[in-house]
């Protein structure tokens, strides 16, 4: 059964919602995602797998933090710098074959400075055979392990390569798992400058072209090749909402700054996150078959929050689908349906329903009662088809 509801059947809200315009980006693949309530505000060739330059650095960061986390890996420990390491040209902290370095100056090597060189120091530390390459293929694995099914990798840094590519919302995904799982490592993406040993002034700088911008950005990485163009993986919390965002092959750097900023102003300006439906709110009613109550009430086990476009209209366009009548005994709380809420240009929420209140198994005059009306359906149905055919 199929039951459509317009705000007033739902609860009584004084704010009214409708569409957000959606947003139009100049970038070749983008994904914007609201953390705080789980909501995809835009996708742009999501799944597609791209070159993803130095922004495939944050599965090394993941790997080194993990490797941190479950102790394989100190951030006092001094690494080794090989000479395979200390080859890579682009973005560099300039290191030397044969010195050893700190993990922790490496990790702000590859956050800050991009270090293509600090990330094959940190690749060949951790991978399986000593190699680059072996660190690529457990950078692949642990990819899929995170739910990230568009990646592959061939080099720890982006390293223009065919077999290096990440669709954007993997990007997205890897985003999340770095803010949530390593929240102490997170606020390394934030810091706007490290000098390395003095080494290199000119070269102090974070690329994050967001943050400082009072926006609440506080991560996380660039990227740039002649292949892929200029992307970022940003994220910026402001009040309890976080967003984060990919954008991918823009044109230049002034571009890459422009959408950055643009995309997070909208997506904290033309949304908000709103109580749509209380607890015990009845959203609907379901008849009940042989239970001591004709009826039960469905409503929600919580208060359902959700981010709404903020532009006025008159109605949230909603669907209660449930199987009914609904045999009893139900006990309170039991899932009998749910609740589609969409809005254009959001993908549909989807809220469990679930039972108001018990309803026992009728007693014997109600069975009996039931089946009586029961046998009389099927008398009048059969009388109706003999009648039909008489008149035939």
């Amino acid at each position: 059964m199929i039951i459509r509801l317009l705000t007033a059947c739902l609860l009584a809200l004084t704010a009214t919602f409708a569409a957000a315009q959606s947003f139009e980006t100049n970038a070749r693949a983008a994904y914007v995602y609201d953390m705080t309530t789980g909501t995809v505000l835009l996708e742009k060739n999501a799944d597609t797998p791209l070159p993803p330059a130095s922004m495939s650095k944050l599965m090394t960061l993941y790997l080194a933090f993990e490797a941190i986390s479950d102790g394989r890996l100190s951030p006092d420990d001094e690494l080794l710098v090989s000479e395979h390491a200390m080859s890579y040209q682009g973005s560099s902290m300039f290191l030397r074959s044969g010195e050893r370095v700190r993990v922790e100056d490496l990790i702000r090597g590859v956050i800050i400075l991009s270090g293509n060189d600090a990330s094959a120091v940190l690749a060949e530390s951790l991978s399986p055979d000593g190699t680059e390459a072996g660190f690529a293929r457990m950078m692949t694995s642990r990819a899929q392990d995170l739910g990230m099914m568009h990646s592959t990798f061939a080099n720890s840094n982006g390293w223009p390569d065919p077999n290096q590519r990440m669709s954007v919302r993997d990007l997205g995904i890897l985003a999340q798992h770095l803010i949530t799982d390593f929240p102490t490592y997170y606020p390394i993406f934030a810091e706007e400058e490290f000098l390395f040993d003095g080494r290199v002034p000119s070269n102090s700088q974070n690329r994050n072209p967001i943050l400082g911008l009072g926006l609440g950005a506080d991560g996380m990485k660039t990227g740039h090749t002649q292949e892929a163009g200029y992307g970022l993986v940003g994220s910026a919390k402001q009040g309890d909402r976080r967003v984060v965002f990919v954008v991918t092959g823009l044109d230049s750097a002034a571009a890459r700054a422009e959408e950055g900023q643009r995309i997070l102003n909208w997506s904290f300006r033309q949304f908000a996150q709103k109580k749509v439906i209380e607890t015990g709110t009845r959203v609907a009613e379901a008849s009940v078959w042989m239970g001591q109550a004709p009826t039960v009430g469905l409503t929600v086990a919580e208060d359902v929050s959700m981010l709404v476009p903020i532009l006025s209209g008159d109605s949230i366009d909603g669907e209660v689908v449930f199987n009914a009548p609904i045999e009893a005994p139900i006990a309170a709380g039991q899932t009998l349906g749910e609740l589609i809420i969409r809005f254009d240009d959001l993908p549909e929420r989807r809220i469990p329903l679930v039972a108001e209140a018990d309803v026992p198994v009728g007693g014997f005059a109600i069975r009996m009662r039931t089946a009586v009306m029961v046998l009389l359906d099927k008398v009048m149905s059969n009388a109706d088809m003999a009648t039909t055919d008489d008149n035939a």
